[in-house]
Protein backbone atom coordinates (compact mmCIF):
# COMPACT_ATOMS: atom_id res chain seq x y z
CA UNK A 1 0.00 0.00 0.00
CA UNK A 2 1.35 3.40 -0.99
CA UNK A 3 0.55 6.20 1.45
CA UNK A 4 2.75 8.92 -0.07
CA UNK A 5 3.12 9.17 -3.81
CA UNK A 6 6.03 10.88 -5.50
CA UNK A 7 5.43 14.48 -6.54
CA UNK A 8 7.51 16.86 -8.58
CA UNK A 9 9.30 19.10 -6.12
CA UNK A 10 8.75 22.85 -6.03
CA UNK A 11 12.40 23.27 -7.00
CA UNK A 12 11.91 21.05 -10.05
CA UNK A 13 8.86 23.10 -11.06
CA UNK A 14 10.78 26.32 -10.38
CA UNK A 15 13.60 25.23 -12.69
CA UNK A 16 11.08 24.66 -15.47
CA UNK A 17 9.55 28.07 -14.82
CA UNK A 18 13.00 29.66 -14.90
CA UNK A 19 13.82 28.06 -18.24
CA UNK A 20 10.49 29.26 -19.63
CA UNK A 21 11.38 32.84 -18.73
CA UNK A 22 15.15 32.88 -19.16
CA UNK A 23 16.38 34.35 -22.47
CA UNK A 24 17.76 31.71 -24.84
CA UNK A 25 21.07 33.57 -24.92
CA UNK A 26 21.51 33.65 -21.14
CA UNK A 27 24.97 32.30 -20.17
CA UNK A 28 23.60 30.06 -17.40
CA UNK A 29 20.87 28.44 -19.48
CA UNK A 30 23.03 25.42 -20.38
CA UNK A 31 23.93 24.83 -16.74
CA UNK A 32 20.27 24.87 -15.69
CA UNK A 33 19.25 22.58 -18.56
CA UNK A 34 21.90 20.03 -17.61
CA UNK A 35 20.87 20.14 -13.96
CA UNK A 36 17.22 19.66 -14.91
CA UNK A 37 18.10 16.75 -17.20
CA UNK A 38 19.80 14.97 -14.29
CA UNK A 39 16.78 15.52 -12.07
CA UNK A 40 14.43 14.18 -14.74
CA UNK A 41 16.63 11.08 -15.07
CA UNK A 42 16.36 10.57 -11.32
CA UNK A 43 12.57 10.78 -11.46
CA UNK A 44 12.43 8.31 -14.37
CA UNK A 45 14.68 5.95 -12.42
CA UNK A 46 12.41 6.02 -9.38
CA UNK A 47 9.35 5.47 -11.56
CA UNK A 48 11.04 2.45 -13.19
CA UNK A 49 11.54 0.87 -9.77
CA UNK A 50 7.82 1.28 -8.99
CA UNK A 51 7.05 -1.54 -11.43
CA UNK A 52 8.99 -4.07 -9.35
CA UNK A 53 7.20 -3.10 -6.13
CA UNK A 54 3.62 -3.42 -7.31
CA UNK A 55 3.05 -6.89 -5.79
CA UNK A 56 4.13 -6.34 -2.19
CA UNK A 57 0.84 -6.18 -0.26
CA UNK A 58 2.52 -6.64 3.13
CA UNK A 59 4.49 -3.39 2.76
CA UNK A 60 3.51 0.22 3.23
CA UNK A 61 5.49 2.31 0.74
CA UNK A 62 6.47 5.94 1.25
CA UNK A 63 8.08 7.69 -1.70
CA UNK A 64 10.41 10.68 -1.67
CA UNK A 65 10.49 11.57 2.02
CA UNK A 66 12.61 14.35 3.51
CA UNK A 67 13.10 14.48 7.28
CA UNK A 68 14.96 16.72 9.69
CA UNK A 69 17.75 15.24 11.78
CA UNK A 70 17.00 17.75 14.53
CA UNK A 71 20.29 19.61 14.04
CA UNK A 72 19.28 21.86 11.17
CA UNK A 73 20.13 19.33 8.46
CA UNK A 74 17.88 17.11 6.40
CA UNK A 75 18.11 13.69 4.82
CA UNK A 76 16.06 12.45 1.90
CA UNK A 77 14.96 8.88 1.21
CA UNK A 78 13.93 7.93 -2.31
CA UNK A 79 11.69 5.13 -1.11
CA UNK A 80 10.93 3.62 2.30
CA UNK A 81 9.22 0.26 2.69
CA UNK A 82 7.64 -0.64 6.03
CA UNK A 83 6.45 -4.02 7.27
CA UNK A 84 6.09 -5.47 10.79
CA UNK A 85 9.45 -7.27 10.55
CA UNK A 86 11.77 -4.53 9.24
CA UNK A 87 12.07 -1.25 7.37
CA UNK A 88 13.86 -1.01 4.01
CA UNK A 89 15.46 2.10 2.54
CA UNK A 90 15.90 2.18 -1.24
CA UNK A 91 18.49 4.57 -2.67
CA UNK A 92 17.70 4.63 -6.39
CA UNK A 93 20.20 5.56 -9.10
CA UNK A 94 19.51 5.96 -12.80
CA UNK A 95 23.05 5.90 -14.20
CA UNK A 96 23.86 4.39 -17.58
CA UNK A 97 27.02 2.84 -18.99
CA UNK A 98 29.37 0.91 -16.70
CA UNK A 99 29.56 1.82 -13.03
CA UNK A 100 32.28 0.76 -10.62
CA UNK A 101 31.93 0.89 -6.84
CA UNK A 102 35.42 1.82 -5.70
CA UNK A 103 36.03 0.64 -2.10
CA UNK A 104 39.43 2.34 -1.82
CA UNK A 105 38.14 5.89 -2.25
CA UNK A 106 34.45 5.37 -1.49
CA UNK A 107 33.24 6.65 -4.81
CA UNK A 108 31.14 5.54 -7.73
CA UNK A 109 32.83 5.78 -11.14
CA UNK A 110 30.79 5.89 -14.33
CA UNK A 111 32.42 4.91 -17.63
CA UNK A 112 30.50 5.85 -20.75
CA UNK A 113 31.70 6.45 -24.30
CA UNK A 114 35.36 6.49 -23.22
CA UNK A 115 34.64 9.14 -20.56
CA UNK A 116 34.83 8.68 -16.80
CA UNK A 117 32.88 10.56 -14.17
CA UNK A 118 32.92 10.28 -10.38
CA UNK A 119 29.95 10.37 -8.01
CA UNK A 120 29.51 10.27 -4.25
CA UNK A 121 29.16 6.62 -3.28
CA UNK A 122 25.40 5.93 -2.90
CA UNK A 123 26.26 3.27 -0.31
CA UNK A 124 27.49 6.07 1.95
CA UNK A 125 24.31 8.04 1.28
CA UNK A 126 22.09 5.07 2.11
CA UNK A 127 24.07 4.20 5.23
CA UNK A 128 23.68 7.78 6.49
CA UNK A 129 19.94 7.58 5.85
CA UNK A 130 19.83 4.33 7.84
CA UNK A 131 21.67 5.94 10.75
CA UNK A 132 19.50 9.06 10.76
CA UNK A 133 16.26 7.10 10.51
CA UNK A 134 17.37 4.78 13.35
CA UNK A 135 17.96 7.84 15.54
CA UNK A 136 14.60 9.31 14.51
CA UNK A 137 12.88 6.07 15.54
CA UNK A 138 14.88 5.72 18.77
CA UNK A 139 13.76 9.21 19.82
CA UNK A 140 10.21 7.87 19.57
CA UNK A 141 11.01 4.62 21.42
CA UNK A 142 10.56 2.55 18.26
CA UNK A 143 12.99 -0.30 17.65
CA UNK A 144 12.93 -2.34 14.47
CA UNK A 145 15.62 -3.48 12.01
CA UNK A 146 16.44 -1.04 9.21
CA UNK A 147 18.02 -2.32 6.01
CA UNK A 148 19.07 -0.45 2.91
CA UNK A 149 19.71 -1.28 -0.73
CA UNK A 150 21.15 0.68 -3.64
CA UNK A 151 18.93 0.03 -6.65
CA UNK A 152 20.19 0.63 -10.19
CA UNK A 153 17.07 1.35 -12.24
CA UNK A 154 18.59 1.14 -15.74
CA UNK A 155 18.61 -2.56 -16.73
CA UNK A 156 21.40 -1.98 -19.27
CA UNK A 157 23.83 -0.56 -16.73
CA UNK A 158 26.82 -2.81 -16.05
CA UNK A 159 27.66 -2.97 -12.34
CA UNK A 160 31.22 -3.72 -11.26
CA UNK A 161 33.17 -3.75 -8.02
CA UNK A 162 36.13 -5.45 -6.36
CA UNK A 163 35.67 -9.05 -5.22
CA UNK A 164 36.43 -7.95 -1.64
CA UNK A 165 33.92 -5.09 -1.58
CA UNK A 166 31.42 -7.11 0.42
CA UNK A 167 29.11 -4.18 1.13
CA UNK A 168 28.58 -3.43 -2.56
CA UNK A 169 28.11 -7.12 -3.38
CA UNK A 170 25.46 -7.36 -0.68
CA UNK A 171 23.66 -4.04 -1.11
CA UNK A 172 23.77 -3.10 -4.82
CA UNK A 173 21.42 -4.65 -7.35
CA UNK A 174 19.38 -4.06 -10.47
CA UNK A 175 15.72 -3.22 -9.95
CA UNK A 176 14.69 -6.53 -11.55
CA UNK A 177 16.28 -8.41 -8.61
CA UNK A 178 14.55 -6.33 -5.97
CA UNK A 179 11.73 -8.74 -5.10
CA UNK A 180 14.18 -11.62 -4.73
CA UNK A 181 16.33 -9.57 -2.35
CA UNK A 182 13.28 -8.55 -0.33
CA UNK A 183 12.31 -12.22 0.01
CA UNK A 184 15.76 -12.87 1.47
CA UNK A 185 15.24 -10.08 3.99
CA UNK A 186 11.95 -11.65 5.02
CA UNK A 187 13.86 -14.85 5.77
CA UNK A 188 16.50 -12.88 7.67
CA UNK A 189 13.87 -11.19 9.85
CA UNK A 190 11.13 -13.77 10.54
CA UNK A 191 10.02 -12.10 13.79
CA UNK A 192 7.50 -9.27 13.80
CA UNK A 193 8.79 -6.25 15.72
CA UNK A 194 5.75 -4.04 15.20
CA UNK A 195 2.06 -4.73 14.82
CA UNK A 196 0.14 -3.76 11.69
CA UNK A 197 -1.45 -0.96 13.65
CA UNK A 198 1.94 0.32 14.82
CA UNK A 199 3.26 0.21 11.26
CA UNK A 200 0.32 2.26 10.00
CA UNK A 201 0.81 4.74 12.83
CA UNK A 202 4.53 4.97 12.08
CA UNK A 203 3.92 5.51 8.38
CA UNK A 204 1.55 8.39 9.15
CA UNK A 205 4.05 9.91 11.58
CA UNK A 206 6.84 9.79 8.98
CA UNK A 207 4.61 11.28 6.29
CA UNK A 208 3.47 14.07 8.60
CA UNK A 209 7.10 14.95 9.36
CA UNK A 210 7.99 15.27 5.68
CA UNK A 211 9.49 18.70 4.97
CA UNK A 212 9.65 19.59 1.25
CA UNK A 213 12.78 21.36 0.08
CA UNK A 214 12.07 25.04 -0.55
CA UNK A 215 15.03 26.56 -2.38
CA UNK A 216 14.80 29.89 -4.19
CA UNK A 217 15.79 28.97 -7.73
CA UNK A 218 17.03 32.47 -8.63
CA UNK A 219 19.37 32.55 -5.62
CA UNK A 220 20.44 28.96 -6.24
CA UNK A 221 21.67 29.82 -9.74
CA UNK A 222 22.64 33.41 -8.83
CA UNK A 223 20.29 35.02 -11.33
CA UNK A 224 18.86 38.50 -10.80
CA UNK A 225 15.11 38.94 -11.10
CA UNK A 226 15.66 41.54 -13.82
CA UNK A 227 17.28 38.90 -16.04
CA UNK A 228 14.06 36.93 -16.57
CA UNK A 229 11.33 37.67 -19.10
CA UNK A 230 8.10 39.12 -17.75
CA UNK A 231 4.75 39.26 -19.49
CA UNK A 232 2.15 36.66 -20.48
CA UNK A 233 3.64 33.74 -22.36
CA UNK A 234 1.65 32.28 -25.23
CA UNK A 235 0.99 28.53 -24.72
CA UNK A 236 1.17 27.95 -28.48
CA UNK A 237 4.23 29.85 -29.72
CA UNK A 238 5.94 30.51 -26.32
CA UNK A 239 6.44 34.20 -27.08
CA UNK A 240 5.75 36.74 -24.35
CA UNK A 241 3.31 38.55 -26.60
CA UNK A 242 -0.16 38.05 -25.12
CA UNK A 243 -2.26 41.15 -24.53
CA UNK A 244 -5.60 41.64 -22.80
CA UNK A 245 -8.26 41.99 -25.51
CA UNK A 246 -12.02 41.95 -24.86
CA UNK A 247 -12.02 39.73 -21.80
CA UNK A 248 -9.32 37.31 -22.90
CA UNK A 249 -5.59 37.08 -23.56
CA UNK A 250 -4.62 37.13 -27.22
CA UNK A 251 -1.19 36.51 -28.72
CA UNK A 252 -0.10 39.28 -31.08
CA UNK A 253 2.21 36.85 -32.88
CA UNK A 254 0.11 33.72 -33.55
CA UNK A 255 -3.32 35.05 -32.48
CA UNK A 256 -3.93 32.27 -29.94
CA UNK A 257 -6.57 33.21 -27.36
CA UNK A 258 -6.51 31.96 -23.77
CA UNK A 259 -8.73 33.19 -20.94
CA UNK A 260 -6.57 31.60 -18.19
CA UNK A 261 -3.10 32.67 -19.34
CA UNK A 262 -2.75 34.97 -16.34
CA UNK A 263 -3.16 32.00 -13.98
CA UNK A 264 -0.11 30.28 -15.50
CA UNK A 265 1.75 33.56 -15.16
CA UNK A 266 0.83 33.80 -11.49
CA UNK A 267 2.14 30.25 -11.05
CA UNK A 268 5.48 31.31 -12.53
CA UNK A 269 5.48 34.30 -10.18
CA UNK A 270 4.95 31.98 -7.20
CA UNK A 271 7.71 29.60 -8.33
CA UNK A 272 10.25 32.31 -9.11
CA UNK A 273 9.53 35.36 -6.99
CA UNK A 274 7.08 35.28 -4.10
CA UNK A 275 4.03 33.65 -2.55
CA UNK A 276 2.27 37.00 -2.35
CA UNK A 277 1.48 39.64 -4.94
CA UNK A 278 -0.10 43.09 -5.05
CA UNK A 279 -2.15 44.66 -7.82
CA UNK A 280 0.84 46.73 -8.90
CA UNK A 281 3.21 43.76 -8.90
CA UNK A 282 0.68 41.77 -10.93
CA UNK A 283 0.42 44.56 -13.49
CA UNK A 284 4.19 44.92 -13.74
CA UNK A 285 4.71 41.19 -14.22
CA UNK A 286 1.90 40.76 -16.75
CA UNK A 287 2.44 44.10 -18.56
CA UNK A 288 -1.15 45.00 -17.81
CA UNK A 289 -1.87 48.72 -17.67
CA UNK A 290 -5.32 48.79 -16.08
CA UNK A 291 -5.52 48.62 -12.29
CA UNK A 292 -9.25 47.87 -12.48
CA UNK A 293 -8.80 44.91 -14.82
CA UNK A 294 -5.99 43.59 -12.62
CA UNK A 295 -8.28 43.84 -9.60
CA UNK A 296 -11.09 41.98 -11.38
CA UNK A 297 -8.76 39.18 -12.48
CA UNK A 298 -7.25 38.72 -9.03
CA UNK A 299 -10.58 38.98 -7.22
CA UNK A 300 -12.20 36.43 -9.56
CA UNK A 301 -9.63 33.84 -8.48
CA UNK A 302 -10.88 34.11 -4.87
CA UNK A 303 -7.36 34.15 -3.51
CA UNK A 304 -6.86 34.76 0.20
CA UNK A 305 -5.70 38.30 0.86
CA UNK A 306 -4.68 40.72 3.56
CA UNK A 307 -4.94 44.48 3.70
CA UNK A 308 -7.55 47.02 2.70
CA UNK A 309 -8.78 47.90 -0.77
CA UNK A 310 -5.81 50.09 -1.74
CA UNK A 311 -2.97 48.01 -0.27
CA UNK A 312 -4.39 44.51 -0.71
CA UNK A 313 -1.88 41.64 -0.92
CA UNK A 314 -3.02 38.36 -2.47
CA UNK A 315 -1.62 35.03 -1.26
CA UNK A 316 -0.50 32.40 -3.78
CA UNK A 317 -0.16 28.72 -2.92
CA UNK A 318 0.82 25.46 -4.61
CA UNK A 319 -2.58 23.98 -3.70
CA UNK A 320 -4.38 26.63 -5.71
CA UNK A 321 -2.43 25.82 -8.88
CA UNK A 322 -2.74 22.08 -8.33
CA UNK A 323 -6.50 22.57 -8.41
CA UNK A 324 -6.07 24.36 -11.72
CA UNK A 325 -3.83 21.56 -13.06
CA UNK A 326 -0.89 23.80 -13.85
CA UNK A 327 1.81 21.94 -11.84
CA UNK A 328 2.39 19.36 -14.55
CA UNK A 329 3.73 21.84 -17.08
CA UNK A 330 7.08 20.88 -18.60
Amino acid sequence: MIIKERKKSNFFLSMNALLRRLPLSHPKRGLIERDLTKRKAGIRGEEAVDYFLKDLPEFIIIKDIRLSNGNGDFYQIDMLLLCPNFLLILEIKNISGTIYFDPAFNQLIQSKQENERGFLDPLIQAKRQQKELAKWLADRKIRTPIEYLVVISNPSTIIKTSSYHKLALEKVLHASHLKERIDRLKEKYPEEKLTDREIRKLSRAITNKHIPANYNVLKYFDIDINEINTGIQCPACSRFSMKRVRGTWKCSSCHTADKEAHIRTLHDYLLLISSSITNQQFREFTHLSSSNIAKKLLTALKLPYTGSYKDRTYELSADFFENHHFTGRK
